[in-house]
């Protein structure tokens, strides 16, 4: 009997698996802090003996290299991918025995990159489960165009062929577990299911009910930014990254916070949006620590910039840190912890506004207000007058937001609080919108 237990990545969108039997396990697509692994398997009592990629992944770094040398189990990465370290080369049709019990089957499934692999896996001679990566997900495929926009016509193409070539090759009760697809940017689109099989991909997934010219144009229609951090994830996983080092960065006191900020570094607070209004080190910036914290600050981040990361406890500032690991920002300059008093001298604030109160003060006298969600949410709604600029433009555009007082809004206020922080560590006079866009359509 085979076991596969989810590992969730909710801040990336995405899950990792560990297989087991009771004796001996696999691990599809781990991520790069492998001891949550380590533990669920000697929870289990049960050894890793292989560790399965589907992909070079594009939003994450890979544990898959740190946990084979961990274990001794074999990294089975496929042939066709150039990689800088050893792996145990696999190819479509290889089939792979783990322990007495299962059997994983190699299926080329391109579209998401040229060299995807999906994993079969079966249970004495009865296939039972498919594990998809970034090819079929629930209710939708993986982005096609990650690679360039050279290769995208060609991936999207290949990509309603390959969720065929599954949907035909294994039986409809087949589960299916995607890496991709639960909030991950990897994903064209998203879907609130939790669990699928291929008979249930069948009937939902438009990859497999709509023709190829129609998914074709459908997922073109749909593909919007994607964060600027997944340029380097490639070049990091081709290389065989290590575990991260996990250990407390140095402590920072007021003075080095001050240094810091003046000397270009990102001081980032990780506390939440209310918390960082009402008062914060003058030049910080807020990427709260509730909401998707890694994703938003490796989008934003110039690429190799100092961190120090302030946060209400010491357990805020690890959780963040193990999540920057996960994107290869391996080890913050500094931290501090407790509140802005015990950071500076002059801890300064802006509003909090809602969007009624918006709508009231546009009645009474002229202010600037800041759309910062992305494109494709823009056209399908926006406020009147509105200016427009994503937030990952945010840091290169901010002469472009035009002068004056500065409202600044997204869809639920996360967005929005990053946006005034920059705008504010910037000089601007700037209000904070913090509330559910919806209400206002």
């Amino acid at each position: 009997m085979a076991h596969v237990i989810a590992i969730d990545t909710p801040s990336l969108g995405d899950r990792s698996y560990l297989v087991h039997d009771g004796d001996v396990a696999f691990v599809v697509d781990p991520q790069r802090d492998i001891d949550r692994i380590l533990d669920l398997a000697a929870d289990a009592g049960v050894r890793i003996t292989h560790v399965f990629e589907t992909h070079i992944h594009n939003d994450y770094v890979t544990g898959g290299h740190a946990l084979a040398l961990a274990t001794g189990a074999a990294y089975h990465v496929n042939a066709a991918d150039a990689v800088d370290f050893d792996r145990v080369p696999i190819t479509d049709g290889d089939q792979i025995r783990v322990g007495d019990h299962l059997s994983v089957a190699a299926i080329a499934t391109p579209g998401h990159t040229f060299t995807h692999l999906s994993y079969a896996l079966s249970t004495d001679e009865r296939e039972i489960a498919v594990f998809t990566g970034g090819s079929l997900l629930y209710g939708s495929v993986g982005r096609p165009d990650l690679l360039g926009p050279q290769h995208t016509q060609d991936l999207v193409r290949r990509q309603h062929a390959s969720a065929h070539r599954l949907a035909a090759s294994l039986p409809e009760s087949a589960d299916v577990y995607p890496t991709h697809g639960f909030g991950s940017f990897c994903a064209v689109s998203q879907s609130s299911a939790s669990a699928s099989t291929l008979g249930i991909e069948k009937r939902v997934n438009p990859a497999l009910w709509q023709s190829e010219d129609e998914f074709v144009n459908g997922v073109l229609a749909g593909l919007d930014a994607w964060p600027a951090y997944y340029a380097h994830m490639s070049a990091l996983n081709t290389a065989g990254p290590a575990a991260p080092d996990l250990s407390t960065p140095e402590r920072a006191d007021a003075g080095q916070l001050r240094r810091r900020i003046a000397d270009g570094e990102w001081v980032v607070d990780l506390r939440n949006r209310t918390a960082f209004a009402a008062g914060h080190v003058f030049g910080s910036l807020n990427f709260g620590a509730d909401g998707n914290f890694a994703t938003y600050l490796g989008w934003l981040i110039p690429w190799g910039t100092p961190v120090t990361l302030l946060g209400d406890t010491p357990e805020q500032v690890a959780k963040a840190q193990r999540e920057l690991v996960r994107i290869g920002i391996d080890r913050p300059v500094a931290h501090a912890t407790g509140d802005p008093r015990d950071w500076t001298d002059e801890p300064v604030s802006y509003p909090r506004a809602t969007f009624a109160d918006l709508a009231q003060v546009r009645h009474h006298r002229p202010v600037i207000v800041l759309d910062v969600r992305r494109n494709q949410e823009w056209i399908e709604s926006h406020l009147p007058g509105a200016v427009h600029i994503p937030l990952h433009e945010l840091p290169q555009r901010l002469a472009d937001v035009p002068p004056g007082e500065v409202w600044v809004h997204c869809a639920s206020g996360y967005r929005a609080s990053i946006a005034a922080s920059l705008l504010h560590a910037a000089g601007r006079d700037v209000v904070h919108v913090d509330g559910d866009y919806t209400v206002t359509r």
